[in-house]
């Protein structure tokens, strides 16, 4: 923000300046080429490798309209790209002018005046789809007025079921599920991830760290658990018992390490599990394990209740960003802008999606559905899009980022605690967020 204060004195001073000079000087003719069309300009995309194809023949689209301008790659997994962002500053070459982010690093990188601001809802407009646009990833983009991101896609948990189990378990996948029911075998949820375990805080109404009216922080896990309502002492007293019926029958579950290859297995087809929760992400590695597909099915999140109210994830997503160091170069922005925009050119979302197992946000499910995609893709995107819909806001602000290891360090905790009880293992996680709050 500073530096954006900085540039506009700059052309205050320098537009006065040229007003006092003499009326003899020949006007420059440096105006900045037309958004979209005939851009002269160089800017470098960060890619990862399985994506490049597609964001070549986007570039190329781009240079059909653009003969003059140039779209250089640099090949790096995205969060890689952004360490090197983390570790040096945006003047480093190896960071690139145009890059994808989770939405989650939003506040941090506009903290560090890392983005430059966009006019996204041109961009929007000029690409279409968004019903409302502020409403979406855009509104959470939109940061002090400034919209930095442009939405990329939508992300979201559903349910992986291996069907053969399922059957063999007597799990009738025709109606909701209650997990409550469920053997705890039967549906594997790494919940001591806080990335998995709002799963049930959503499900509950817990808020394990927000921001009221006020914009003061506030998290439900301080109060005590006599002042919990029904809904959150329900399901609190079940995420309970399911680690105790884990830790009684000896599974690594709760074993940060080695829970994630218990769940493979038991979910191949044969084992103890029909139910996986897990994101889009993992198509391919759960579809090797049941059967190499012809055993997999994909249901939305909220078909599994807990108490019978219904597990939910976050409206999570990405969104591409164009380096802050391009502020003030009309035609660098003007082509990193005409780049984003066919890259998420909602025609080509089907081609997007093979390229990335990505879904945009502005494309409808119907879309998806009459393409040529595989059945099992269909099945996710139609439950994402579905899990999406019902699932709240994720919290993007800074100080979200305490509550990972506050809820981890906590929940691992109970395996050698051993709370007698839901309210005993409740104050565990009681005091490990008050010790969370006392530091902001």
């Amino acid at each position: 923000m500073k530096k954006r204060i900085l540039l506009a004195l700059l052309l205050v001073v320098a537009l006065s300046i040229t007003a006092c000079s003499s009326g003899t000087e020949e006007p420059t003719n440096e105006e900045p080429t037309p958004a979209g069309e005939g851009i002269k300009a160089t800017i470098s995309v960060q890619v990862e490798s399985t994506w490049k194809p597609y964001y070549e023949a986007a570039a190329q689209r781009v240079i059909e309209k653009n003969p003059e301008a140039v779209i250089e790659f640099i090949e790096i997994p995205s969060f890689d790209h952004l360490d090197v962002l983390d570790s040096t500053d945006v003047t480093n070459p190896d960071v690139a002018d145009v890059f994808a982010i989770p939405a989650d690093r939003i506040y941090g990188l506009s903290q560090n005046e890392a983005l430059a601001a966009l006019d996204a809802k041109t961009m929007a407009e000029n690409i279409g789809g968004f019903e409302n646009f502020d409403e979406g990833l855009g509104g959470n983009f939109n940061i002090d007025g400034e919209y930095l991101a442009f939405p990329m896609n939508i992300e979201t948990l559903v349910n992986f079921v291996n069907t053969k189990n399922a059957e063999t378990l007597g799990i009738d996948l025709t109606k909701d599920i209650e997990f409550t029911e469920l053997g705890y075998e039967d549906m594997l949820i790494p919940a001591f991830d806080a990335w998995f375990g709002v799963s049930f805080t959503n499900a509950a109404g817990l808020e394990l760290l927000g921001k009221d009216d006020s914009g003061n922080l506030y998290s439900d896990m301080t109060k005590d658990f006599s002042e919990l309502n029904e809904q959150q002492k329900a399901v609190f007293t079940a995420l309970y018992n399911y680690w105790k019926q884990h830790n009684e029958n000896g599974t690594p579950l709760w074993d940060a390490d080695a829970a994630w290859g218990y769940m493979d297995t038991e979910f191949t087809t044969g084992g103890n599990t029909a139910i996986r929760l897990e994101g889009p992400w993992s198509t391919a590695s759960l579809s090797a394990l049941a059967g190499n597909g012809a055993d997999l099915d994909i249901i939305p999140i909220n078909k599994v209740t807990v108490e019978g109210y219904p597990l939910a994830h976050w409206k999570g997503g990405w969104g591409m960003v164009i380096n802050s160091r391009n502020e003030g170069d009309a035609n660098k922005m003007a082509l990193g802008q005409a780049f984003i925009e066919e890259l998420l050119n909602p025609e080509y979302a089907v081609d997007f999606f093979k390229a990335t197992g990505k879904i945009m946000e502005n494309v409808k499910v119907d879309e998806y559905m009459n393409s040529d995609l595989s059945d099992v893709d269909k099945k996710v995107i139609s439950a994402v899009i579905e899990s999406y819909n019902n699932a709240p806001a994720r919290p993007l602000f800074t100080e979200w980022g305490s509550v990972w290891d506050t809820w981890k360090n906590g929940i691992l905790s109970w395996s050698s605690t051993k709370p007698a009880s839901a309210e005993e293992a409740y104050s565990i996680m009681q005091a490990a967020f008050k010790s969370m709050m006392n530091n902001f």
